[in-house]
């Protein structure tokens, strides 16, 4: 093998895919022949459309992305494949093994073993191709703290949101409320257990807060715990509608360049609402006594093997139609959940 087919992010509504020569593999390396990587829908919507920061590193914690967020970009950070070759100071057993990474969109790639994730026993790679979506979902939950019986309404039903929902189902909640534009999102919204999928468009704050099951006092109207996921800066005037006395708002979003303009002398100083940011590059402070990113990674391959959310795809596009995939993306985000790029 000596081309590979690399997808460059070359300005703001311009991709293409670039062939290049094909690395190989140093002593302690191996490199491996990519069969799916997963589009992350809502941070390559931002790089398509020129709307991510500027000077920033792509992700401090990943090594494939250690450049900025600058044209031309290669990106993505989840793909599966199967070792082809193996350095020399490369053990032979991995050599076929099929292996996670997270790295950019492209047909080919070295790493060290020790940046791959070998694939569980009997997972497929469709299967496996979610676990950056997964692991953000677990960890979602985690800086969330839903408690048993609370209120809990979700904004957003990507793929993020909804595997978020659907961990959240799994818990004995009073209720389990999640808002998005797309009929096909909240249609699996509900397959995967929400109580109650509107549309935001034409649910007024009273309408979602009604859809919350009722409490025993009126001091508990409202939800104890909102996850703003839809990644638009403008649901989060809808989150402080809707979450209760003493509630709980927590940000997975990321907005890039999107401003939030927020009326925040209202209800929100008065009724002690807390707006929590939760990222998934790094181990929340809190829970870095016990936990690292391996035992959390554990815990998303224990949920991928649950939950099956290969079930989400809704299209796979041979990378060199790459153009296709995220136009659609842009242009009907309303026919598509998760897209696979195929090699």
């Amino acid at each position: 093998m000596d081309r590979r087919y690399t997808l460059y992010f070359e300005a703001a509504y311009s991709v293409s895919v670039r062939e290049e020569a094909c690395p190989q593999p140093g002593r302690d390396e191996v490199l491996v022949q990519t069969a799916v990587s997963a589009i992350s829908g809502g941070t390559e919507s931002l790089i398509y459309r020129g709307q991510m920061p500027a000077q920033m590193a792509a992700d401090e914690t990943i090594k494939a992305l250690a450049g900025e967020l600058t044209y031309p970009l290669a990106y993505g950070y989840a793909a599966v494949g199967a070792v082809i070759a193996c350095g020399d100071d490369v053990d032979d057993s991995w050599l076929g093994r099929q292996v996670f990474a997270f790295q950019p969109h492209t047909s080919h790639f070295v790493a060290r073993p020790a940046d791959l994730l070998p694939l569980p026993p009997g997972m497929s790679p469709e299967t496996a191709v979610f676990l950056p979506n997964m692991e953000t979902a677990v960890s979602f939950l985690m800086d969330g703290h839903p408690m048993i019986g609370e209120q809990v309404i979700v904004l957003g039903q990507g793929i993020v949101g909804l595997l978020t929902t659907a961990l959240l189902a799994r818990l004995p909640l009073t209720s389990l409320v999640t808002l998005d534009a797309h009929p096909l999102r909240r249609h699996w919204s509900q397959q995967l257990g929400a109580h109650v999928a509107l549309d935001p468009a034409t649910a007024a704050a009273a309408d979602i807060v009604a859809a919350l099951a009722p409490t025993a006092a009126d001091a508990y109207q409202g939800a104890d715990l909102v996850y703003e996921l839809s990644g638009n800066p403008q649901a989060l005037t809808t989150a402080l509608a809707v979450v209760g006395y003493n509630g709980r708002i927590l940000i997975g979003s990321w907005y890039g360049q999107k401003r939030a303009d927020l009326d925040l002398g209202g209800r929100f100083h008065r009724q002690h609402i807390t707006i929590r940011s939760s990222q998934v590059s790094h181990i929340a402070p809190q829970w870095q006594g016990r936990w690292h990113k391996p035992r959390r990674l554990q815990v998303a391959w224990q949920q991928l093997q649950q939950h099956r959310p290969e079930r989400l795809i809704t299209q796979r596009v041979p990378l060199a139609q790459a153009h296709d995939a995220y136009r659609r993306l842009d242009k009907s985000p309303e026919t598509a959940v998760q897209i696979l790029f195929t090699y």
